[in-house]
């Protein structure tokens, strides 16, 4: 991809793993923001942190970059779940899950740094997943293991979770952690709209 250097603001490997699935070029720089919000609809809260943790790395960048920013949060009954603190919360929360659909938001801040300025788009993804029912064997075999621990609602869709995966209604790659699709999609319409202004 060209115009421009990208730069990702998050340190999150599938995130890293999914731009180099469609061939972006990017560094990264993860942000030092506090991730704190007073908002409470699952949209508003990843459209805000997205957009705190691409503004903060953007103050930094160098003229010409792209910067991302990206958060998501897993969301079922009004409840707004993040990475687990422990396996005992990793267990709660895939246990307020199994057996039912849920929704998977990612919020995105795509911002262009530019000598007069900075111009970008920010957007959210939501994507429904349905899961089997799970015993409470089960909750606690993958509860209890390493790898829902940095993730969102305690559950790697792309890993061995994907086992009590019912169906999945939207963009999977959102559910990974990062709508790629859509990524590209904004970003070349940003790129072509301004090649029109020139």
């Amino acid at each position: 991809m060209k115009e421009g250097r990208w730069i990702l603001a998050s340190g999150s490997p599938r995130r890293r793993e999914l731009l180099e699935q469609i061939g972006v070029e990017f560094e990264v720089r993860i942000s030092g923001v506090e991730e704190r919000t007073s908002a409470v609809m699952p949209e508003d809260v990843v459209l805000e942190l997205s957009g705190l943790k691409a503004e903060d790395v953007a103050r930094e960048a160098p003229e010409g970059s792209w910067i991302l920013g990206a958060d998501t949060v897993v969301a079922v009954d009004g409840r707004n779940m993040g990475k687990p603190g422990s396996h005992k919360e990793a267990c709660e929360m895939i246990r307020s899950l199994q057996g039912r659909t849920h929704q998977v938001f990612t919020g995105v801040t795509l911002i262009c740094k530019e000598g007069r300025g900075q111009k970008g788009v920010s957007f959210v993804e939501k994507t429904d997943v349905t899961l089997y029912p799970m015993s409470e064997e089960e909750i606690r075999e993958y509860g209890e293991s390493e790898e829902p621990m940095d993730k969102a609602g305690a559950y790697g869709i792309q890993g061995r979770f994907a086992r009590y995966v019912s169906r999945i209604d939207g963009d999977y790659s959102n559910v990974v952690g990062l709508p790629v699709g859509r990524v590209y999609q904004e970003w070349k319409s940003l790129v072509e709209r301004e090649e029109e202004d020139d």
